[in-house]
This record gives C-alpha cells, sequence and structure tokens, in this order.
C-alpha cells in the first residue's frame, strides 16, 4: 500500500470518524446521564482524532460487565460471612428510630442499606499531625488484625513510616491486610510492595478488570479511605498517606483535611466495606472482628458506602437528602464543586426555604480544568443566593456536611460527577448534638481564614477567564 496516496489518508480519516461514530453510540448507551452522554458523543463524531484516546481512557464508564461483576463478588462476599453472625445490630439500631433528627432524613436507612447504630463513640481528627498520630497510636496497640485502605500511599516519609509500623505489627503475629488503589498509588513502586509482602502483610492492589483496554479505564476507583484496628476502633475522612497530607509539600501546603475516629458498633460497618473490596481483588475474606462489648452510651451513626455498582446513585442522592433535610443550615466543604442538576435544585430550594447555605472550597487549584468549571458553578451559586467561601491558607480538601445542630457526614466524597457515579465513596454519618457543635466550632474557624465570593466578584470576571471557565463546564459531566 502507497501510503504517501492521497486516498490512504482519506481511508485512514473516515476510519477514525467511524470508530469515533460507534464510540459515541457507545457514550449514549452507557454513560449514566445525559449531559454526560452529549460531553463525550459530541466530540466523538465531529473530531474523534482527539476525543478518541481520551474516551478510551477516561470513558467507558458504565460497561455493564464489570457492574455485574460488582455486584456478583458482593453477593458472594455476603455468603460467606453469613455464619459470622455478622450483623448483630438489631438492638443498637432501635434506638436510631427514636431521634427526630435522623428522622429527617426518611430516605437515609433503604439508601444506606445498613441501619444508623447506637452507642458509638466519635473523635474528631482535624488535619494531618492529629489524623496520623492516632492512626500510628491504634495501629501500635494492634492484637488481632489491622486494615488498611487508602486511595493514595507514597513512598515518601509518611509512607514509609507506615510500612515499618505494619511490619513490625506483622512481625508480632498480627494480620495485616492493605488494600490501595491502582490508579492512585499508581506512583507506588513495586519495592514498596514487595518489602510488607516479604514481611507478611497480605497486601493488594485494587483495580477495575483485568485485560489490556482496562490497563487505561481509570473509572470505577476506589477513593475510600478505611483503617479498622482489632474490630474495636476505625477512621475515616479525606486523608491519604503522603508527606502533602502533613502540609510539607508547597505549594498546596498547608493541606487542610479532616477524618474521624470511631468507636462502636459501626466499626463493623466499616469492616463490611473492607471486606467487599477486599473480596473484589482476592476472593477471600479479611478477618472480621466483633468486640465483645461495645460503649454503652454515645452517638448515632450510619455508614454510607456509595459506588457504581450499586442499584440507585447513592452519593448524589446522599447530598440531595442531606439539603433536603435542612431548616436552618447546611455547611458543606468541598475541594471540587460540580454540582449536578439534583444537588443544585436542592441548594437553589434550601436558599429559597430560608436556610443558611455555606459552601467552602479552596482557593488554589490542584487540577486546573476541574477548578475552572468549579468557579463557574460557584459563580452561578452565588447568584441564587448560595454562600461560597474560598479557604485561603492552603489546599483545602476535607469532604464535610453540617445539617441544622446535630447531623454531621465526614468521609471521602467530593460534590463531583467522579464522586457522584464513578468512584467507590464513603462517608460516616452522625446524629449528634455535642459532636455537631464541635463540627460547627471547626467549621467557623475555616470560614475565618476564608475569603466570601460577593456577587460584584462573580459579575467582574475577565471575558478570556469565562471563555475557559465555560469549556471546562462543557466537559464538567466528565470529569
Amino acid at each position: 500500500m502507497d501510503y504517501h496516496s492521497p486516498y490512504f489518508f482519506g481511508y485512514v480519516i473516515g476510519f477514525t470518524h467511524l470508530l469515533g461514530i460507534i464510540a459515541a453510540i457507545h457514550a449514549l448507551l452507557t454513560v449514566r446521564t445525559a449531559q454526560g452522554s452529549i460531553a463525550w458523543a459530541m466530540p466523538l463524531i465531529f473530531i474523534p482524532y482527539l476525543s478518541l484516546i481520551p474516551y478510551l481512557v477516561f470513558g467507558r464508564s458504565s460497561f455493564d460487565g464489570y457492574i455485574k461483576a460488582r455486584r456478583q463478588a458482593n453477593r458472594e462476599m455476603r455468603n460467606a460471612i453469613v455464619d459470622l453472625n455478622w450483623r448483630p445490630w438489631i438492638e443498637e439500631a432501635v434506638a436510631a428510630r427514636h431521634s427526630p433528627a435522623y428522622e429527617s432524613l426518611r430516605a437515609m436507612p433503604k439508601l444506606g442499606r445498613v441501619p444508623c447504630l447506637a452507642n458509638n463513640e466519635v473523635r474528631l481528627l482535624i488535619n494531618g499531625e492529629a489524623t496520623f498520630a492516632a492512626i500510628f497510636e491504634a495501629i501500635g496497640r494492634a492484637k488481632q488484625a489491622v486494615l488498611v485502605q487508602f486511595f493514595i500511599i507514597h513512598d515518601d516519609d509518611l509512607g514509609r513510616r507506615l510500612q515499618a509500623l505494619l511490619l513490625e505489627k506483622a512481625a508480632e503475629g498480627v494480620s495485616v491486610h492493605v488494600l490501595y488503589d491502582r490508579i492512585g498509588s499508581h506512583a507506588l513502586p513495586a519495592s514498596y510492595i514487595e518489602k510488607l509482602r516479604s514481611g507478611g502483610v497480605q497486601i493488594k492492589a485494587f483495580a477495575t478488570r483485568s485485560g489490556w483496554l482496562n490497563r487505561f479505564q481509570i473509572n470505577f476507583r476506589n477513593h475510600r479511605k478505611i483503617v479498622v484496628v482489632d474490630g474495636e476502633t476505625g477512621f475515616v475522612g479525606g486523608h491519604n498517606v503522603g508527606d502533602e497530607y502533613l502540609g510539607l509539600k508547597p505549594p498546596l501546603a498547608p493541606w487542610r483535611d479532616t477524618h474521624v475516629a470511631v468507636v462502636g458498633p459501626v466499626v463493623a460497618c466499616l469492616q463490611e466495606s473492607f471486606a467487599e473490596d477486599w473480596f473484589w481483588a482476592t476472593r477471600e475474606l479479611p478477618p472480621l472482628i466483633l468486640p465483645e462489648s461495645y460503649p454503652e452510651d454515645g452517638v448515632l451513626c450510619q455508614f454510607l458506602a456509595s459506588g457504581p455498582a450499586d442499584p440507585q446513585e447513592t452519593c448524589s442522592l446522599f447530598f440531595v437528602e442531606a439539603i433536603h433535610a435542612a431548616t436552618e443550615r447546611v455547611w458543606i466543604t468541598t475541594p471540587y464543586f460540580i454540582p449536578d442538576e439534583a444537588v443544585s435544585a436542592a441548594l437553589l430550594l434550601a436558599v429559597l426555604r430560608g436556610v443558611d447555605v455555606r459552601i467552602l472550597l479552596p482557593s488554589r487549584p490542584d487540577h486546573y480544568v476541574v477548578y475552572a468549571a468549579s468557579s463557574l458553578f460557584a459563580f452561578e451559586a452565588v447568584r441564587a443566593g448560595v454562600r461560597i467561601f474560598r479557604y485561603k491558607p492552603g489546599f483545602l480538601h476535607q469532604k464535610v456536611v453540617l445539617v441544622d445542630n446535630e447531623i454531621t457526614a465526614i468521609g471521602s466524597a467530593n460534590m463531583d460527577n467522579r464522586s457522584f457515579r464513578l468512584n467507590f465513596e464513603l462517608m460516616l454519618l452522625t446524629v449528634d448534638e455535642n459532636f455537631a457543635r464541635q463540627v460547627e466550632q471547626m467549621l467557623n474557624a475555616d470560614f475565618a481564614l476564608a475569603h466570601e465570593v460577593s456577587l460584584e466578584e462573580s459579575k467582574e470576571t475577565h471575558h478570556l477567564q469565562q471563555l475557559g471557565m465555560r469549556i471546562a463546564r462543557l466537559i464538567s459531566p466528565i470529569l
């Protein structure tokens, strides 16, 4: 074949457009939202030379085969733990029914798929030093089992401190299981993993599926952060394992993040979530432990795990339900603010009801396209009456929700399409006035260090910036 012939280039162009049309049809059939389908289909049809490779990497976001396989694995895992008498939550769940605040979240019992449990102790962990001091101290006391799951683990000072501690516990005979996300931890060297494995630590990567094409599939990432020690103490929140989470890496330092330590019946839910992900990666169960006793009194907690294999869009619906439940205030902190139509409508309705709606965002970008799209949504929210704040000292990564005077939620979920529909996420919902007051004090301290975006500021954006933000918004359904 004459590769210099004009016919050859015509064939290449025609074949590329044919592939683009096929991919566009695939997007229309598989992407969960109409906006996401259009965001992929249009460039695939008209500029397939630029969009086919990104679609291979970022798209194919809802292929049925993976979802069916994941659901089947979850059923197998639950069948495997039946003999463990794993759900001893009936007595604890009864107390939750007598909470007027929890009853305002009418969809939560079915949305969460596990009951709201009483008699938990929760502790707020503000920023990295407090978080990892608490996690390392708990692991150091471990006698039976340590379960560790993070989206990102770095081979830096903090990562090596964790590695050394886990090797120490494994040498003592403690069963140590580590799960990391293959894409989130793409920079983690094989030597780090092999050292843990050689020292007796069970360590696995969470991957979507096997196969050559799926090496490029970066959706369905496991964004959860869970640590459980001896089935008694659990940790969830926004931190990953890396020096930046201690605020040691400019230009995003100081890093602002929040975690929660919890003791009580809800820790069983954290273990079950870890077990689902571990079973997917290994087809084996990790050690699951039920303590002999729980605190006699304490906080109502509900664990909310969400992911792309859910029968409904659990994460997005959680934000909608929490916002609709607010009668006085709803304060939300998130690093990425790209709400879907349902969440945007819920925020607007809350403003119209007279609710104090505040959203705290970072003032520094870590992903420029996401930041541009987020800025446009933020300006629109300001014009709708939502109070938007930009945290000034450093990068804000925490994911916190405060509703009225009792309800809080802290975890890994951002307010964007990736968390709503593509990632595995978790949130720990708490119903307690004293704990909500601590969260309020923490957020008030954050607001004091933030700049409130004014209505005039939203109108004074340069035309070139507006164009950039609108282009970013066009692709926001696939970010």
